[in-house]
């Protein structure tokens, strides 16, 4: 062997013996982070009893009852307000929205007006990122969509979906009509039409909108599992919100549904479960299915004249009773969350934010103001976070304004300009019995509470759409002095 040769050879044997000294450092420095994934499964406008592990009959869910059944599924799960852009930004902020201004959803094209949520609220997004997690969004933002609002710059390293508050879900179809309207010189074009961006840049994309989000968490998980840190994904299914729209082969799935509303609803819902699927066989691929805590929630209730269900509960999206802002939810962990186990302690999604800062070993920002508290101790002990305290729901209307406040199983209620009602959840879960004749002081010092905690609140910093806006100055609005009096 000549002396060329030689020294190529132990050179050789050099890098690969640096090589593997590089491979080994790698999986001990990401074996040592113990802390775990968070992977937090958002639907758009999904019913209570939609989803196997709710109740329903004619909606088939297996991926999503699978792990429902080996977590913990909770009976009592709250969002902080009935539309979806201001329950979305609670889930960013730890904050109820009429505390920072939106408790209104951000109009359609929210460019046009320039606003969002304020930066001077911390995103959870960001609190994860700073403290050594890789970050991602799939799906619908709607907090904001110029630059400084951007998912980007609120604390996640991947941003694949789009900015507004909802999208066409067929490519062939909302292309075609995106290029008619660009043709024709409109310089605003309705937001479900956008090309879908990928932090920042348009990109062409070719699947039904749930397989595409669906196939980007895949290739998130994968991604994410190579780097020395844990991961935060928040992936955000515009699904089953409207517009109305199914694959085929999903439609024929629910031949038996005669609605066609239901049955096209039906369909989408079971587009996120398929797409469910996918995520945890990655997960497990990629082995980090045991370290990954899956929250599953939807934004707000179904929307009942969309094809929805709310089951048992009264009404629906939009609403001040529980079928508004009660969703379906479940935990799921092994080894750290109960297998099998229902629980019927009311949380809130205002509760994320403190938990998974927990859960991380997260420094929140000094000053960040919460609404929330960590649940996760209690949860673990099966006991409740919130017991002696409100959630709330508020929903200004024309005029007036619809309130709910639970505390424990009593709840106050008035909607519609009736007449405040006094209702045991426990008891009458659907909101049909009164009994604020037989408790007169409870239901008293129950909406001076409701009526304290409005007292919070800021003035609106937008509205969904111009002509509300034009209403809230006109009727003088909030008019709390109306809401909260008692007859």
């Amino acid at each position: 062997m000549n002396l060329f040769k030689s020294i190529q050879l132990t050179c050789c044997a050099i890098l690969l013996i640096l090589a593997s000294c590089n491979t080994k450092k790698s999986t001990q420095t990401k074996s040592s982070d113990t802390r775990p994934n968070i992977l937090v499964v958002l639907c758009d406008d999904l019913g209570y009893s939609d989803v196997g592990f709710n109740g329903a009959k004619d909606i088939t869910t297996p991926a999503l009852d699978k792990l429902a059944n080996d977590g913990t599924i909770f009976t009592s799960a709250y969002v902080t307000h009935p539309f979806c852009g201001p329950s979305r930004a609670s889930l960013m902020t730890g904050r109820y929205p009429h505390q920072m201004g939106a408790q209104f959803n951000l109009p359609p094209n929210c460019e046009t007006i320039g606003k969002g949520i304020s930066v001077d609220e911390t995103f959870i997004s960001k609190v994860l990122q700073d403290n050594g997690y890789y970050t991602g969004a799939l799906g619908k933002w709607h907090l904001g969509s110029v630059s400084k609002y951007h998912p980007n710059n609120r604390g996640f390293d991947d941003f694949y979906g789009f900015l507004g508050g909802g999208h066409e879900y067929f490519p062939e179809i909302y292309r075609k009509k995106f290029e008619k309207r660009k043709k024709a010189g409109d310089n605003v074009i309705f937001e479900y039409l956008h090309p879908l961006e990928h932090n920042g840049e348009d990109v062409k994309e070719t699947e039904y909108i749930t397989d595409a989000l669906s196939r980007e968490a895949v290739r998130f998980v994968s991604e994410a599992s190579e780097k020395e840190k844990p991961f935060f994904l928040y992936l955000a299914y515009n699904a089953p919100h409207v517009p109305l729209q199914a694959k085929e082969e999903d439609l024929a799935k629910f031949a038996h549904i005669k609605d066609e509303k239901r049955r096209t609803y039906a369909a989408m819902v079971y587009a996120v479960d398929r797409g469910v699927n996918k995520v945890v066989k990655s997960l497990k691929e990629n082995k980090q299915f045991e370290n990954t805590l899956i929250v599953f929630l939807s934004d707000n209730g179904g929307k009942l004249t969309k094809g929805a269900t709310n089951y048992p509960l009264r009404e629906g999206k939009g609403s001040a009773c529980e079928g508004g802002y009660r969703v379906p939810m479940f935990f799921h962990w092994p080894k750290n969350v109960p297998s099998g186990q229902r629980f019927n302690q009311p949380v809130s999604s205002v509760d994320f934010y403190p938990t998974f800062a927990k859960l991380a070993g997260a420094t929140i920002p000094a000053g960040k103001v919460l609404d929330g508290k960590n649940m996760w101790d209690n949860f673990q002990n099966g006991k409740g976070s919130h017991t002696g305290e409100y959630i709330y729901c508020l929903r200004h209307r024309t005029g007036y304004t619809d309130v709910g406040a639970r505390r424990d199983s009593m709840k106050v209620l008035r909607v519609n300009q009736e007449s405040w009602k006094l209702i045991n959840l426990d008891k009458d879960i659907n909101e049909q019995h009164d009994l604020s004749a037989k408790y007169p002081d409870l239901l008293k010092e129950m909406v001076a509470d409701a009526e304290k905690w409005s007292q919070t609140h800021a003035q609106p910093l937008w509205w969904h759409d111009e002509q509300t806006g034009v209403e809230w100055k006109e009727y003088k609005m909030p008019r709390f002095d109306e809401t909260f009096k008692l007859d």
